[in-house]
């Protein structure tokens, strides 16, 4: 199970990344108790869904988008046994974080409607 994929994420990939972040705990790179783990380069709908594989999604709408991202993101949470979700950056472009374990569960997410409002 250590080598498996998770449409476009492989668990090997994060775990690397989330032991780096875990272990630089305290540098520049956190910002509310976060850490962005990937960085997708894109809001772009469909390179989403082609970037993350996301082929067998049902709707091609941003609201689709977020239904299947955060499935995606439970699912890669529970393997991982780590709070992980998608966001947006004030960018707009995509990108997955990594909740830290003593964070407060009320740290607002970035949402897309929030990045295509801009």
């Amino acid at each position: 199970m250590d080598t498996a994929k998770i449409y476009g994420l492989c668990l090997e990939r994060l775990k690397y990344q989330i032991r780096n972040a875990v272990n630089n705990n305290g540098k520049s790179r956190y910002k509310e108790n976060t850490c962005m783990l990937e960085n997708y380069c894109t809001g772009d709908i469909d390179e989403i869904i082609d970037i993350l594989e996301l082929y067998d999604i049902e709707e091609r709408s941003i609201s689709g988008i977020l239904e299947k991202l955060d499935e995606l993101a439970y699912t890669v949470s529970v393997l991982t046994r780590e709070q992980l979700f998608f966001g947006f950056d004030s960018s707009g472009l995509l990108a997955l974080f990594l909740r830290h374990r003593e964070a407060d569960a009320s740290v607002s997410e970035n949402t897309v409607a929030a990045a295509y409002a801009v």
